[in-house]
């Protein structure tokens, strides 16, 4: 243990990769340790927002080259593919499925899988000097964590080959031109900012913000008519809960929302 480090400011936690000696790179013991703080905050109605970040001058690197060479000179190496990729799955699923925004901050290279934790999160800011790096194309690997379904439904299938077929290197300016990042900060703004944004989201419309992230999902899969039903019962259900009446009464009220948040962080149905 002790790849990740985790941090609470009110409402929002912070979650740091923190392996900077190998550019915050991970193992399957760290991405699993990831895993399961993803996956208790998702449940805790205390938090209402994520902060995800890497420590020193990286995001993340992806998976750890190093410990990929001990398993491959002992002959484990699918061993230990099956188990990284699978705990990376899991990782991506939670911040892809729970009900509160996730806020990714990028101080430099995002590559290969961390890449993918990157892109699954719902707001993403990046330092001028943050570098997108499929990185997969040159070790011979097959993408994984979710590249191919990021890539494709933010750029089009044309530009995600372009990407993932030349291991293309998109800087911070051009990655947020194409959408991939939502903001583009100096370096030395980064945490600050970064940490602004996570306050801001995690003092909006939690449960609307949940909704949001779930129909995002489902009009990639769905007929318009089935979209327009999802819609409809998660209005219905913002109605019965606490934050529209919040948010109609202070709009008549020409004040600030104070949004309380969902009674309950357990996911709807």
């Amino acid at each position: 243990m002790g790849g990740l480090r985790s941090e609470r400011d009110g409402a929002v936690l912070r979650l740091t990769i923190a392996r900077p000696d190998r550019l915050n790179a991970f193992d399957a013991p760290t991405i699993r340790e990831l895993r399961l703080a993803l996956s208790a905050a998702a449940t805790d109605a205390s938090v209402r927002a994520l902060l995800l970040t890497g420590e020193g001058r990286a995001f993340s690197a992806g998976g750890d080259v190093a410990t990929m060479d001990e398993h491959r000179r002992s002959g484990t190496l699918p061993q230990l593919f099956h188990e990284l990729t699978g705990e990376q799955e899991l990782a991506v699923r939670e911040i892809v499925g729970m009900r509160k925004p996730v806020v990714a901050a990028l101080p430099g290279v995002a590559a290969g899988g961390g890449l993918s934790l990157a892109l699954a999160a719902d707001w993403r800011i990046g330092a001028e000097e943050a570098l997108l790096v499929p990185a997969f194309p040159g070790l011979g690997a097959v993408p994984d964590g979710g590249l191919t379904y990021f890539l494709p439904h933010f750029l089009g299938v044309g530009l995600a080959q372009e990407l993932l077929f030349t291991n293309a290197r998109v800087p911070a300016a051009r990655a947020r031109e194409l959408g991939l990042l939502h903001e583009v900060v100096p370096g030395a703004q980064l945490a600050e900012r970064s940490a602004a944004r996570a306050r801001e989201l995690a003092e909006g419309p939690t449960f609307a913000y949940g909704w949001t992230k779930h129909l995002l999902q489902s009009a990639f899969h769905g007929s318009l008519a089935s979209q327009l039903m999802l819609e409809r019962r998660g209005a219905v259900e913002a109605a019965e809960g606490p934050e529209l009446p919040e948010g109609i009464a202070a709009f008549r009220e020409k004040r600030k929302p104070r949004f309380p948040g969902p009674a309950t962080a357990t996911p709807p149905r």
